[in-house]
């Protein structure tokens, strides 16, 4: 039995990525067919190396070769990735990142800065290129949690400023406003200075390209977290959490601030921490301590997805003061909710820049 390229085309057109609801022909995810006998190979591009429905799309697609073209066909398939970016080709700010996303909570105590650290790591782990940014200046942690306390970025000279180099390690490159500062000191800077100190970290640095930004925010609502989220062209945002009521009437005043209509950053969805405590000699058992119900209920109330529930471990706390991240440890519990969140934010970013896109041409 003989067939064409036209004929895979076909069948694979009988596919569809379950997350942004279109065949994988229309969206142009397959490529490099190629034909020997009743060998049939083609390329697989997903949206983000994170994806998590991987596996479901793949299986798709050899039951479809097998019902449309040929049943006892073999089927050779290599996925890869391409990630998606919804952002102008003539934006010139940040250019060649692909997806700015921030951080960002009502209060701080939160977690903020250990979901956005875990976040970076893990979405490197999946083979993306990715970059942290601490923004926080009022308690940068980053630089302690990556062990480089007493570390200083390098730089070099380019048409008169200073570019400076990120540090990279565990496979993402970082920035923090912490490695500028003296940390037997309090900082006490004004609104308008922080955010000169703060864009340098952005718009005078060699990023290079990314597939992901994560930009650690100042928690609350201020006029800092206000201007960074202003001055660059965010993707999108996530908020973290904790169960407790009073926590989550807090994160609806960051929700606000995503959500004003001068502002405009779509919500990617919410992260509980300290959801749960699981007894080290009991995995089965989970214990609310804090209460539960709170992030899945202020999410339904935003009409946004709840992206992960992270248990209280106190390895999170050591493995920062460490200088390697929880995520690291593949044997967590917690590193298992890291990867489990991280690929529900790429597949959010993914639909959500789907959704824009359709947007944009129904517009013109």
């Amino acid at each position: 039995m003989t067939y064409t390229k036209e004929d895979i085309l076909a069948a694979l057109g009988h596919v569809n990525d379950p997350d942004l609801k279109k065949d994988l022909v229309t969206l142009n995810m397959i490529d490099n067919i190629g034909i020997e006998g009743t060998k049939i190979k083609f390329r697989l591009i997903l949206t983000t190396p994170a994806c998590p429905l991987k596996d479901k799309i793949k299986k798709d697609c050899i039951d479809a070769i097998h019902t449309y073209v040929d049943r006892d066909a073999e089927v050779e398939i290599e996925v890869t990735s391409k990630v998606t970016s919804m952002r102008p080709e003539n934006e010139e700010m940040l250019k060649q990142v692909k997806n700015i996303i921030a951080v960002g909570s009502g209060k701080g105590g939160v977690g903020k800065s250990t979901v956005a650290v875990n976040l970076a790591i893990a979405l490197g782990k999946t083979g993306a290129k990715v970059g942290l940014i601490d923004a926080d200046i009022y308690g940068p942690s980053i630089p302690m949690m990556f062990g480089l306390l007493d570390d200083r970025p390098t730089g070099y000279e380019k048409d008169g400023k200073t570019i400076i180099i990120p540090f990279e390690k565990y496979g993402i490159k970082l920035l923090s406003i912490g490695f500028f500062v003296d940390r037997s000191k309090a900082l006490i800077w004004r609104g308008p200075m922080a955010s000169v100190a703060l864009r340098q970290l952005f718009t005078d640095t060699e990023w290079g390209a990314l597939d992901y930004m994560i930009i650690d925010l100042p928690p609350g609502t201020g006029d800092i977290p206000l201007t960074l989220i202003q001055s660059f062209p965010l993707t999108g945002a996530i908020i973290v959490t904790t169960p407790q009521q009073v926590a989550v009437s807090d994160v609806r005043k960051a929700a606000d601030m995503f959500r004003n209509e001068q502002i405009n950053i779509p919500i990617l969805g919410l992260i509980e921490n300290m959801s749960y405590f699981i007894p080290p000699d009991m995995p089965g058992k989970r214990y609310p301590i804090f209460g539960e119900g709170g992030g899945r209920k202020f999410a339904d109330e935003l009409n946004i997805p709840l992206l992960g529930q992270i248990p209280i471990d106190g390895l999170i706390t050591i493995s920062g003061d460490n200088g390697r991240p929880i995520i690291m440890d593949e044997l967590s519990p917690v590193a298992k909710a890291f990867t489990e969140i991280t690929a529900a934010v790429s597949q959010q970013i993914a639909i959500n820049n789907s959704i824009k896109e359709t947007f944009t041409l129904s517009s013109n």
